[in-house]
């Protein structure tokens, strides 16, 4: 993994950029900016663009294939200087216009969105010495303005959750302490990210063609629900859910008066899973699986396909799934493959310390209060049945009453 820095010519010096971040333990490597134009893009291996180049004081005619597939993966951006032209054009339809100005001798400040951004919270003012930007730029409706000065253009923006524009640096990030701070909190954040960002990047290529490709699992997955047995009016979840393949027979299970809701952390499956028709049959909550904005035992059910195994930390995951499940409430793993179908398939043999393993599964399940009921792995599907345990009050399955799903969680 690492950070993509694009500049516009050979001759910009990256080097302040890559050395702050090789400081923080990120690799970086540097393409030019004609090497990401109209191409198609590949975001494997990357885990933030850092993007230098620009074309001057014009607007510029679009943004890199890179740029845009990386603000539709949610993968950090940082766009400096003349790069957040193209990190403005990149983001769809500009809104609002700002006005150029003829002088640059006024102090840059943060405005108070900068307190709760996730990149410029806790930040110095910007250092006196760092000249604005004079020219007029647009930017979509939606961006949030994180520095400006009197009768100036905004200085800097937030476009989404994960990209930035810095209009008042030099093109090649001056070697100033200001700047030299931005480029370590960005590298933090982009390390605090990753493994998010390649879930991103990996599933936003492939949302497109997932439903057609995977269509002939549907009766699988309807099989493994089944094994669910949830009641009618119960709330079940499908974390990690992708396109929604099991949201229909989960509405089956609970009924009409039941509730069901599909998680998933990237946004190019969850608008793949809208336009195959699945909210018709529940609500779509784009969120970390291992951190869910729910209260506690609120789900009866929760179905988790192909997931647990992939996670930074499954043991957290599952402690987090029986934090948000009511008592005796079911967890069901599942996969349309066995283990060792899955295994042959990548040319390698089973590992005794997969975590899938009968006997480390249920280690796994007990120390965050689940009780294995069934256990299957087959030719024809991995399927892990549990149901979590009453303990004593204070316990990390403590039986307690079952809360209602809060309305804001369903959209």
């Amino acid at each position: 993994m690492a950070v993509v820095i694009v500049q516009h010519a050979p001759g910009e010096n990256p080097s302040t950029a890559s050395r702050v971040l090789a400081a923080a333990g990120v690799d970086t490597r540097t393409v030019l900016l004609t090497e990401v134009e109209g191409a198609a893009a590949d975001l494997d291996g990357v885990e933030g663009l850092i993007v230098l180049g620009g074309r001057g004081s014009g607007e510029p005619s679009g943004a890199p294939a890179l740029l845009r597939d990386a603000l539709a993966a949610e993968v950090p951006v940082l766009a400096l200087g003349p790069g957040a032209r193209l990190l403005a054009a990149g983001s769809g339809p500009a809104a609002r216009a700002t006005s150029g100005a003829r002088h640059a001798d006024r102090a840059v400040r943060l405005t108070p969105a900068a307190g709760t951004d996730p990149l410029f919270a806790g930040a110095a003012r910007p250092a006196p010495g760092l000249r604005p930007a004079r020219d007029p730029l647009r930017l979509p409706a939606d961006a949030v303005v994180l520095a400006s000065c009197d009768g100036l253009p905004e200085q800097a923006f937030r476009i989404g959750a994960s990209a930035w524009g810095i209009r008042f640096l030099a093109q090649d990030g001056a070697a100033d302490p200001w700047t030299a701070d931005l480029l370590g909190r960005f590298a933090a954040l982009v390390t605090a990210r990753s493994e998010h960002t390649a879930a991103r990047a990996f599933f936003t290529r492939r949302a497109g063609a997932w439903e057609e490709r995977f269509a002939h699992q549907t009766p699988a997955y309807e099989a493994g629900v089944a094994r669910m047995r949830l009641a009618p009016g119960d709330v079940a979840v499908d974390l990690g859910c992708g396109t929604g393949r099991a949201m229909p027979a989960l509405r089956q299970q609970v009924g009409p008066g039941g509730r069901v809701l599909g998680v998933d952390v990237t946004p190019a499956m969850l608008a793949a899973a809208a336009r195959h028709g699945r909210t018709r049959h529940g609500d779509l909550l784009a969120a970390d699986c291992t951190r869910l904005p729910l209260p506690g035992a609120c789900v009866h059910g929760i179905f988790s396909a192909g997931l647990l195994d992939h996670l930074p930390d499954p043991y957290a995951a599952l402690r987090e799934w029986a934090r948000v499940s009511a008592p005796d409430g079911v967890l069901l793993l599942f996969h349309p493959s066995g283990r060792a179908e899955r295994a042959a398939r990548h040319g390698r043999p089973l590992d005794p310390a997969d975590l899938l393993a009968e006997g480390n599964l249920r280690a796994a399940l007990e120390g965050a209060g689940w009780l294995l009921e069934a256990y299957e792995d087959t030719d024809g599907h991995f399927l892990a049945r549990s149901v979590l345990r009453h303990r004593a009050r204070g316990g990390p399955a403590a039986a307690q009453p079952a809360r209602p799903l809060p309305a804001r969680a369903s959209r």
